[in-house]
């Protein structure tokens, strides 16, 4: 194989290009510890404080902040849920392949289990779960179908037609591979499950951070409400109290102003790294 000459590895890694991942800035564990204490104040569990500061990390693409929200994440607690709380973060990370792609959530997935205790890297489950056979391949479309559904209804169909205007095969992946095999959760008896309301949260979390989609921003903030009225976040790890608050225009700003605080501090005040938005513009001018 041809060797890549040095002014072509030397272009790859222009500064300008950004080719790295954003280190960790001092006030980070600050930022994640006082999202975690207003969570707890307004009752709201570890799963949806945890969706919103590991999606907006995994966006901005800084695996040492992740390490730093994990060892709060799991500070005090027994091995079990230390492993379990790993779990979690890691079936979020890889839901955010679905707004982010799959080679900054390979990067940040691969980085964030080096960064594991060994005792609870070891421990991490090993198991598939999102093969598709041809046993399976049927619920995987309806759980596809079914949480597209929930989260643009009344206009899930309208919209289907109108990705497939776009492109015949559009919709075809959108709905199976994005909303039938990532975005859903398969069952499972290893591993973590996310959960209907969380994942809403991630999608939120992380497609603002990114800047640049605000229609949908918009549509899965309208998924996260539609979850605590259609009841599809019953089988979440959340109260009753917590779901309704976060669907709530008080709850919305909390996770926009939350998702802002994470983007704002790991980018030094300079914006987005997935999308640069208007501050990374400007301070080129």
């Amino acid at each position: 194989m041809s060797k890549l000459s040095n002014s072509l590895k030397a272009l790859i890694s222009s500064p300008k290009a950004r080719p790295s991942t954003i280190p960790a800035p001092a006030r980070i564990e600050s930022v994640y510890r006082r999202i975690q204490r207003e969570a707890v104040s307004k009752n709201v569990g570890l799963p949806s404080w945890l969706a919103l500061t590991t999606g907006a990390t995994m966006t901005m693409n800084s695996p040492d902040s992740m390490s730093t929200l994990y060892k709060l994440a799991s500070s005090s607690q027994p091995q079990s849920q230390a492993i379990a709380t790993a779990e979690l973060m890691r079936e979020i990370g890889l839901k955010c392949i679905s707004f982010n792609g799959v080679p900054r959530t390979i990067n940040m997935l691969n980085a964030f289990r080096a960064s594991l205790p060994s005792d609870v890297a070891s421990s991490l489950s090993t198991t598939p779960t999102r093969a598709p056979t041809t046993e399976n391949i049927t619920s995987i479309r309806e759980r596809g179908r079914q949480l597209w559904d929930s989260i643009y209804r009344p206009y899930e169909t309208k919209l289907v037609d109108k990705l497939a205007e776009a492109h015949p095969d559009l919709p075809v992946h959108i709905l199976n591979s994005e909303y039938g095999s990532l975005l859903s959760d398969p069952p499972r008896s290893t591993g973590s499950t996310v959960g209907r309301i969380t994942t809403s949260i991630v999608a939120v979390a992380c497609l603002r951070a990114q800047t640049g989609v605000g229609p949908q921003v918009t549509s899965h903030v309208f998924g996260l409400r539609k979850a605590a009225e259609d009841g599809t976040w019953k089988h979440d790890v959340e109260s009753e109290e917590a779901v309704r608050w976060l669907a709530s225009d008080e709850g919305n700003t909390w996770i926009l102003e939350k998702v802002d605080e994470v983007v704002d501090t790991i980018g030094e005040g300079m914006g987005a790294t997935f999308a640069p938005g208007t501050k990374n513009r400007e301070s080129k001018l």
